[in-house]
């Protein structure tokens, strides 16, 4: 979105470059709007590069998440294996009678 609406502003300042070739201007000279214009396409051209830079590095931010997602995934898949098999193995509870008829029985 950001690099169309970069696109529309620097079309527009082309717009202006070719109208002041054209008409020049009644307020101020036609040396400086054309160093003004200048000066914005200096800018346009700066924020593109910010851009530019700013996707690539939303690019490898987009990547790394993606990366930290599939791990978070599998991490915890086995924490919810381990508590099954915790949850499986533990002894049942009993009571010290049972234990101690199971104690009689065995001897």
């Amino acid at each position: 979105e950001l690099e169309n609406q970069l696109t529309t502003k620097s079309k527009t300042l082309d717009e202006l470059k070719q109208s002041l070739a054209l008409n020049g201007s009644a307020e101020q000279t036609p040396e400086a709007l054309s160093l003004r214009i200048a000066e914005l396409c200096e800018m346009v051209d700066s924020i593109v590069s910010q851009v530019a830079q700013l996707k690539t590095s939303m690019q490898s931010i987009l990547e790394q998440w993606r990366v930290y997602d599939e791990v978070y995934a599998e991490v915890s898949l086995i924490t919810t294996r381990y508590l099954y098999c915790i949850d499986q193995c533990k002894p049942s509870v009993v009571s010290l009678e049972a234990l101690k008829n199971e104690v009689k029985t065995l001897q």
